[in-house]
């Protein structure tokens, strides 16, 4: 049994344990190519309601809690909290990347799966985690790349702030996702054809390899290594018969 078996088994595991014991049950920290396989898994659990979330609105890497307060007669939050972590003197600060926040916890020894989005804001980064490891982070990192740091638990997130986007306006002779992609990460239609071929383009949590997919209004596309955007349809046609498109680029 492959990876990828063994964790749509686990998936089904956890959505029945749920189910059965009446209680709730959380993954891990999912990436893109773990949410396509939970995408997979879940028609084999039909039934079972369950909710995703990765601390907040528009985060990428998410958990899934299966049960409801329906179901089940009470409520239980995520287990996740988020630790602003910022540079003891911004002046003398490196210009820290998210690259750096990342490996600056994995070199501490933690797993990826219990780390969740790292958004950046002026040099700060926030850092969602699993409950379980956050002291050991708390008391742990006190650098990233050549920065001093201090920690905090963040009581409230600064609103609209961690996941911006922009809008933009591209002009493709079709809604082909491939011709979507290469127009707004400005690249050649085969570059962008190779990412759909090399697994690494994501809808809504699900692995697209299908060049000519037309996307939905409001779909996520990911695209590993380039960024992502909201799919918003196009509004228009230009004099010479492109279509005016429009989405929502996370900056």
């Amino acid at each position: 049994m492959d990876g990828t078996e063994l964790l749509k088994k686990r998936f089904i595991e956890l959505a029945n344990k749920s189910y059965n014991a009446g209680i709730y049950f959380f993954t891990d920290f999912l990436g893109l190519a773990e949410q396509a396989v939970f995408n997979e898994a879940k028609t084999a659990f039909r039934g079972i309601p369950y909710t995703v979330f990765g601390g907040a609105s528009g985060a990428e890497r998410i958990m899934v809690r299966f049960g409801d307060e329906e179901s089940f007669g009470y409520s239980e939050n995520f287990p996740i909290v988020c630790i602003k972590a910022e540079p003891v003197s911004q002046k003398f600060a490196d210009k820290l990347t998210h690259r750096d926040f990342l490996g600056a916890l994995l070199n501490l020894g933690i797993e990826r799966s219990t780390l969740g989005d790292i958004p950046i804001l002026d040099n700060v980064g926030y850092i969602f985690a699993k409950s379980d490891i956050a002291p050991f982070i708390m008391s742990e990192l006190s650098r990233v790349k050549r920065t001093d740091m201090k920690l905090s638990l963040v009581d409230k997130l600064p609103e609209g702030e961690l996941y911006k986007t922009e809008r933009r306006k591209i002009q493709a002779n079709g809604e082909r996702v491939d011709a979507i992609v290469a127009k707004v990460f400005c690249l050649s239609r085969e570059e962008a054809q190779s990412l759909f071929s090399k697994r690494l383009v994501y809808i809504d949590g699900r692995l697209c390899e299908n060049t000519s997919y037309i996307p939905k209004r409001k779909e996520k596309i990911s695209v590993r290594g380039h960024g992502r955007m909201i799919y918003l349809g196009y509004e228009s046609t230009s004099k010479k018969g492109k279509l005016n498109i429009e989405v929502d680029l996370y900056v």
